[in-house]
C-alpha cells in the first residue's frame, strides 16, 4: 500500500505547518503529496514552493481545475514542473461544479465528461510532443478556426520544450459513477475525496466498467486509486473527535454546490444518508451553519473518517485496506505520519 498526504487548499491564508508537512512526508518515505484549489489559492504555486524542499516524494494536484486553464497551459505547467522535479509530477485534474466554473471562471459547465475527454487528449498531445497539436472537438479547437472569430492565421504548433517524460500520469478527481468509469478508461489514476469502505462494491463496479471499455489505458492491477479517511483523529472522546470533522462535512454536504447540483451531497445520499444530507443542506443554505454542523451524525463521520481511541482506529483501518484503494491518503498531523504510515502498510 502506497501512502499519500494532502496539503489541501488555503482558506484565509497559507495553512500553518504546510512546509513542515512537505518535509515530514518526504522524510517519512510517504509516496505522494497533493495540493488542491477551489476559488482562492491555486494548486501549483504551493506545490512548487514547498515541493522545492523535497527530494523524492511525488508531487500532485488534487485537483487542478479544468476550467481554470486552457489544456495547453496546464500541459506547459506540468512539463515545466516535471523538469524541475526530475519526473516527480502527478497531474490531477477535475471539473469542479457549475457554481465555480460559471461563477468564478466564467466558463460553460455542460457536458463535463465530454469536455474532460477532449481536454486530456490535448494535454497528452502537448506532453508527448510527437507532432503539432490539433483538436477539432466540440469544446476545444486547435488551431482556432475563422468561424470562431479568429484571424485564420493560427497554425498547429509543437512545444519548444522537450518533455522530461513523454507521459505524465494523469489522475481524475471524480465522485459520480460515470466520472469514475471515465477515470478508469482514460486516466492513470483516480483521486477520491469522500470514500467509505461501505461503498467499495459500488466504486469497484464503476471502475470495472471503465476498464472494460475499448482502448482503456489500464486494468485494476495497474490503476492508482488515491483515497482514504477524511481525517484520522486519535481521541478517547469519540464525540469530541467527531466535532473536528463535522464542520468540513457540513460545508461540503450543505454548501459546496447548488441545491440539486451538489456532487458531494449526492455521495452521501448514495451512502444511505439521504434524509440527513437533506437536513444538513436545508440548514446550511438557510444560513444556519451551526445547526447544519450539529446535524452531521456521528455514524456518518465514522463512515468517512477514522476517529476515536487508537485501538479503534487500528481495528477499523483494516476495512479500508481491503478496498479498491491502492494509495492510502492520510489526513493527520505531521507528527503522526510515521505512526499512521506504519499502520497502513502493516
Amino acid at each position: 500500500m502506497r501512502i499519500a498526504v494532502s496539503a489541501g487548499y488555503w482558506s484565509a491564508g497559507p495553512p500553518p505547518g504546510a512546509q513542515e508537512l512537505f518535509e515530514a512526508a518526504d522524510h517519512a518515505g510517504v509516496d505522494q503529496i497533493w495540493t488542491a484549489e477551489a476559488y482562492g489559492s491555486d494548486a501549483w504555486t504551493p506545490l512548487a514552493w514547498w515541493g522545492s524542499r523535497t527530494s523524492r516524494i511525488q508531487l500532485g494536484t488534487a485537483v487542478s481545475q479544468l476550467s481554470a486553464r486552457p489544456p495547453v497551459t496546464l500541459a506547459m505547467t506540468a512539463m515545466t514542473m516535471d523538469h524541475l522535479t526530475q519526473g516527480r509530477i502527478l497531474l490531477g485534474i477535475g471539473t469542479s461544479n457549475p457554481q465555480v466554473v460559471e461563477g468564478w471562471y466564467g466558463q460553460p459547465y455542460p457536458r463535463p465528461l465530454e469536455r474532460t475527454r477532449e481536454y486530456i487528449d490535448i494535454v497528452r498531445q502537448v506532453i508527448a510532443r510527437r507532432e503539432p497539436v490539433r483538436c477539432d472537438g466540440k469544446h476545444y479547437q486547435l488551431p482556432l478556426p475563422p468561424e470562431h472569430g479568429s484571424t485564420g492565421l493560427g497554425k498547429p504548433l509543437r512545444s519548444i520544450l522537450h518533455p522530461y517524460r513523454t507521459e505524465i500520469p494523469i489522475y481524475l478527481g471524480a465522485e459520480g459513477p460515470k466520472n469514475v468509469a471515465l477515470a478508469a478508461e482514460i486516466a492513470d489514476g483516480w483521486n477520491v475525496i469522500f470514500f467509505s469502505p461501505a461503498m467499495n462494491d459500488f466504486y469497484a463496479a464503476a471502475l470495472a466498467e471503465g476498464f472494460a471499455r475499448p482502448g482503456a489505458r489500464h486494468s485494476a492491477q495497474t490503476f492508482d486509486v488515491v483515497g482514504g479517511p477524511l481525517a484520522i483523529i486519535e481521541d478517547d472522546d469519540l464525540e469530541r473527535a467527531a466535532d473536528q470533522v463535522r464542520p468540513t462535512l457540513a460545508l461540503y454536504i450543505g454548501g459546496m454546490g447548488a441545491r440539486g447540483v451538489n456532487f458531494h451531497h449526492e455521495v452521501f445520499v448514495r451512502m444511505g444518508y439521504e434524509a440527513e444530507a437533506r437536513q444538513i443542506q436545508d440548514l446550511y443554505l438557510a444560513g444556519d451553519r451551526k445547526s447544519a454542523i450539529a446535524a452531521v451524525p456521528t455514524a456518518l463521520v465514522e463512515d468517512v473518517a477514522l476517529i476515536g481511541p487508537w485501538a479503534k482506529i487500528a481495528d477499523e483501518i483494516q476495512r479500508w485496506k481491503q478496498t479498491v484503494l491502492t494509495t492510502f491518503s492520510v489526513h493527520a498531523h505531521p507528527s503522526q505520519l510515521d505512526k499512521i504510515a506504519d499502520l497502513a502498510r502493516s
